[in-house]
């Protein structure tokens, strides 16, 4: 069976649009952060029942996080790279899910498997603190200093050691696929032009991107941002943000009452009205909604409020100075994005979280891109979700995306 709504994949305080489904579904849709089979790891649950290989690799960041990252060396078949060296290809996901959320539809509309059996040679990559990627060096995941960063620490660290890593172990430049939270964090490491990813990068797609966020259409998503859902955590002295805890359960409710929105049906209102998801694959991503840092959260809820693309805000004049030298947090500029960088762009008209009139704020900033290496396309009907598990997605927006990254091999 078709089923249009639904959608939500990250993003301002987006936790609230996941606890807000789950809080109105049924509990026992729920495990213990969705993951039942947790020590057969990330390959043996999602990947090798399907036929494919699959490798278990794990990359240590500067500040300590051990992120878990699954690599599909070929296809189903091993064919269609003609016998050549396979491109490599890391998959970024966005916030409160994981990597599997790219693998929940079968393997024939999977985006990882589809650039696996095309010839590439694909890294999944999993967040710092999603259920595959808990681990640290010195602090534990019930430690509240392991919650203690934001989508900043994930462009510092996390996404140049992803590319070092695979870099090392392919001897290639790399493609790089993100939706959501995942296009930000590569959207202004590019902007920053750290070395290490821009020595390393040969194109980009960017599905759903994600940079203003002033604009989302989102009426609950909207609120909670605006009432500061996230603050609401933190002073809770909760700071992991667990998507199934009774705290943040209990806040969902309570902004839903008081702002007299309708929380019974809230899977197209959050993110939009998706065209085209089947409800069995809606089931499984419910069933694998993951935690993220309070402090994320709250950054991103201050994007939604301050319109600006920034460091994390303090609040206190006095934090903001002792971490940044001055009263407010540094702004990133999306203006010193190489204008040479191959990038492809996707989004989607019925998208009320990477919503129209932001993301064209967003190619407004690009504007002196070289024209030949920048390619975007609209899709009338989808919606946030619909890049990711769609069931028309690989002849929408995957042959698009390989495509792409062909004319850059």
């Amino acid at each position: 069976m078709k089923m249009a709504p639904m959608g939500l994949f990250g993003y301002p305080a987006m936790a609230l649009c996941v606890i807000v489904v789950l809080a109105f579904v049924p509990s026992q849709a729920h495990g213990s952060l969705g993951v039942k089979n947790l020590n057969d790891g990330f390959c043996a649950t999602f990947i090798t029942p399907h036929g494919y290989k699959c490798e278990e690799h794990e990359v240590t960041t500067k500040d300590g996080y051990i992120l878990s990252l699954q690599r599909i060396p070929q296809g189903r078949t091993n064919v269609g790279n003609g016998g050549a060296k396979r491109a490599p290809v890391i998959v970024q996901h966005g916030v409160m899910v994981g990597g599997m959320s790219w693998v929940l539809s079968p393997p024939s509309e999977s985006l990882p498997m589809i650039l696996a059996n095309s010839g590439f040679d694909v890294w999944i990559s999993n967040a710092r603190g999603t259920v595959y990627s808990q681990k640290h060096i010195s602090l534990n995941s019930a430690d509240p200093a392991y919650w203690d960063w934001t989508w900043d620490e994930m462009v510092a660290n996390d996404v140049p050691a992803l590319f070092d890593y695979v870099y090392t172990k392919t001897h290639q430049k790399i493609h790089y696929v993100g939706h959501s939270l995942g296009t930000l964090v590569a959207l202004v490491s590019f902007s920053e032009r750290d070395p290490v990813v821009m020595e390393r990068i040969k194109s980009a797609a960017l599905l759903s991107p994600i940079a203003y966020l002033n604009h989302m259409t989102t009426q609950l998503v909207n609120v909670a941002a605006r009432t500061f859902i996230g603050e609401m955590t933190a002073v809770s002295g909760r700071p992991e943000f667990d998507p199934n805890g009774i705290t943040v359960l209990n806040n969902v409710k309570s902004l839903c009452i008081t702002h007299q929105i309708n929380c019974d049906d809230m899977l197209t209102a959050i993110a939009g009205e998706n065209c085209c998801m089947n409800s069995s694959v809606v089931e499984r991503f419910l069933d694998h909604i993951q935690p993220t840092a309070t402090k994320n959260l709250i950054h991103l809820s201050q994007s939604v409020r301050f319109g600006t693309i920034s460091k994390f805000n303090y609040e206190l004049p006095e934090l903001n100075l002792k971490n940044y030298g001055s009263l407010f947090p540094p702004r990133y500029d999306l203006t010193n994005i190489p204008v040479d960088l191959p990038i492809f762009m996707s989004y989607g008209g019925t998208d009320a979280l990477s919503d129209v009139v932001d993301v064209q704020k967003l190619l407004d900033t690009m504007s002196n891109h070289d024209a030949d290496k920048l390619s975007v396309q609209y899709i009338n009907n989808y919606a946030h979700a619909d890049f990711v598990m769609g069931y028309n997605a690989k002849e929408i927006v995957y042959d698009h995306v390989i495509a792409f990254f062909n004319k850059y091999q």
